[in-house]
């Protein structure tokens, strides 16, 4: 998307299910797992390249010896820094003790990071910032091994200071407000309280304190646990945690909002974001990996048993749409299929706007995560190229020569590489002018290929701020001047803010948003901004069940072409010659293309949960009043 999104976060979670030396004798390495996560981690870079975190857990330690490892970093090659990081520990110890090469259980003992339960992390920053405290995974500490909580996930919260304030009515003294802190020390609270609970009923067994704890492994519920945690969340979100004793868990959203999937065999059990991560890694087929369902939690006992159980009931399946359009790798084979369908399904639009003039028309994409939709928006193309074909072919009937013949059939759909981004360049200057100067040489441009009575059509996964076609890709594609630009969004347009993930924070930041308030203006209507502004600020003051999106108002008067037209109007302000036309996928042809991905509060103010409205109408309060604080 030329507009980049700056949140969309990854786990990865590796259980060995046999002894460390099974996968010495048999893959050479008792860094299988080690190594298997590297792989998967980097596999979801497209998830997050700004923060990058590993943790491990050795089952059984002996008293006294390490069990729990974890490594953080916030470099600008996350993952690579974790991982160098692990192979110079690991090749320290062995040029320390070279005997350890090929003695599993010393090597268990004496290197961190080697462990039979792995979790992985890859993030962007919002909220929380962007040091490594903020890292994930989370790790809350107790002498007890049975309280270690190590926490990592793919989700926000819309009610953070609610929960926050659980806590404090619990007694406790949380050190933040982020809602990373708050679940972990949320599940923490009643870890502690189940674990408390079962040494009870050991001592009243007669038990030791020694012989209680294996009694408290086998016996925590961590179904339970989940429950009373979960029990108030509102948000999107896929949980990962691991217990200091080995037992794991993977929990779900009950709407299906942020993604997980699992893959069971003999020798592992693994869990990521994506579906295609495991089956490149693990070497495995579609229907071998699974999807944890909504509401649902994946539990990992420390004997190796796995289970699926239902946390929280599920809500109306409400997938995130945008994993499908942008966030997900396109390698999935549902996602290509949808991603093609969604620049097929686009195409009349196309074709009205550029009048079926197929000959006269070039068509191309930005940026590369767009090629999919193009490929489907060619099929389409392709389809009325030939019926243009027939039509001329009949037309001409017993009159029909060779040459003429030849003439009709040499007609083909004129596809080039129009823009390459040059990633070597990097705006060092932060003078606005100079700036907006620098952002519009991002791209380079193909010469040569455009003709002025050319329309030049270019797809995009999806058009949010409008900020680099304005400042950098129109310019670069009025250079070419044809004889019109026609921008495709695979997407339709994003009018509200998202609180589940994606870093949509604020209304006035979406260009969608901004072309409806001057439409407003344009009609003299714009007393309607302020009564919006009112009906938002009372819904704040009631019950999450009560709350509606009232900044569906905003958009009620004007047609999706209506907001399309000035949408291309604010983006090609500054300078532009060539006529630009903008195009938005419907959001029924969206959930055709999708079918089972329904999520589309970003495109429609539809959201999933109570807390959604709240936060959409929270937004609009703060862009009224000039706040520039996140409505969540």
């Amino acid at each position: 998307m030329s507009d980049a999104l700056k949140h969309e976060c990854g786990i990865a979670m590796v259980r060995l299910l046999k002894p460390l030396a099974f996968y010495k004798k048999k893959y050479g390495t008792a860094f299988y797992g080690v190594n298997k996560m590297y792989l998967m981690m980097e596999k979801q870079h497209n998830r997050g390249q700004d923060g990058a975190g590993f943790a491990s857990i050795k089952l059984d330690p002996t008293a006294g010896e390490r069990y729990i490892s974890r490594v953080r970093s916030n470099k600008s090659q996350p993952i690579q820094d974790i991982f160098a990081q692990i192979n110079n520990r690991i090749n320290a110890e062995f040029e320390k003790n070279p005997g350890i090469k090929d003695d599993v259980a010393a090597q268990k003992k004496e290197i961190p990071y080697i462990g039979e339960l792995m979790l992985g992390h890859v993030r962007y920053g919002t909220f929380g910032g962007n040091s490594v405290e903020t890292v994930h995974p989370f790790l809350r500490q107790n002498n007890w091994m049975h309280r270690n909580l190590i926490i990592a996930g793919n989700f926000n919260m819309t009610n953070t200071t609610e929960l926050f304030q659980n806590l404090i009515d619990l007694g406790m003294h949380p050190k933040e407000k982020a809602d990373t802190i708050t679940i972990l020390e949320n599940i923490g609270h009643f870890l502690d309280q189940g674990v408390a609970k079962l040494y009870k009923k050991a001592k009243k067994k007669g038990l030791s304190k020694m012989e209680a704890s294996a009694h408290i492994i086998e016996n925590l519920n961590i179904e339970k646990i989940l429950k009373k945690s979960a029990k108030n969340w509102d948000g999107g979100y896929a949980m990962a945690g691991l217990l200091g004793h080995g037992d794991a868990f993977v929990l779900r959203d009950p709407a299906g909002i942020r993604p997980a999937y699992y893959y069971k065999d003999d020798e592992v059990v693994v869990v990521a974001s994506e579906r295609p991560v495991i089956q490149t890694v693990f070497n495995v087929a579609f229907d071998d990996v699974k999807e944890i369902d909504p509401g649902n939690a994946l539990i990992l006992k420390k004997d190796g048993g796995m289970s699926i159980s239902e946390i929280l009931t599920p809500l109306t399946r409400k997938s995130c749409s945008f994993e499908r359009i942008y966030f997900s790798r396109g390698s999935d084979a549902e996602i290509y299929q949808e991603r093609k369908e969604l620049g097929r399904l686009i195409m009349p639009k196309v074709l009205s706007a550029i009048d079926h003039d197929t000959e006269n028309s070039v068509f191309s994409f930005i940026p590369n995560t767009a090629e999919t939709s193009f490929y489907g928006m060619l099929d389409a193309a392709q389809n009325e190229l030939n019926k243009q074909k027939n039509a001329a072919i009949l037309k001409e009937g017993n009159n029909l020569t060779p040459e003429r013949l030849s003439e009709i059939q040499a007609h083909k759909i004129r596809t080039e590489k129009i823009a390459i981004k040059d990633v070597k360049l990097r705006t060092f200057i932060t003078d606005d002018s100079s700036r907006d100067d620098l952002v519009a040489h991002v791209y380079d441009v193909t010469y040569g290929v455009v003709k002025a009575t050319d329309n030049l059509v270019i797809i995009d996964d999806s058009i949010v701020r409008g900020t680099t076609l304005k400042k950098s890709i129109l310019r670069m594609l009025d250079r070419l001047k044809p004889k019109q630009i026609v921008v495709v969004s695979s997407a339709p347009q994003i009018r509200y803010p998202d609180c589940y993930g994606i870093d949509m924070a604020r209304l006035e930041k979406l260009v969608a948003f901004n072309a409806a308030i001057e439409l407003h203006k344009d009609k003299g209507t714009d007393a309607i901004i302020e009564e919006i502004y009112h009906k938002c600020k009372k819904q704040l003051e009631l019950a999450d069940a009560a709350v509606i999106n009232h900044v569906k108002d905003l958009y009620a008067p004007f047609t999706d072409e209506q907001i399309s037209e000035k949408i291309a109007e604010i983006i090609s302000e500054e300078g532009i010659t060539t006529k630009v036309k903008l195009i938005f996928q419907s959001v029924d042809d969206l959930h055709k293309a999708c079918p089972k991905n329904l999520g589309d509060w970003y495109f429609t103010g539809d959201y999933p949960t109570s807390g959604g409205n709240r936060v959409v109408n929270r937004a609009y309060v703060n862009f009224f009043e000039g706040n520039p604080e996140r409505a969540y």
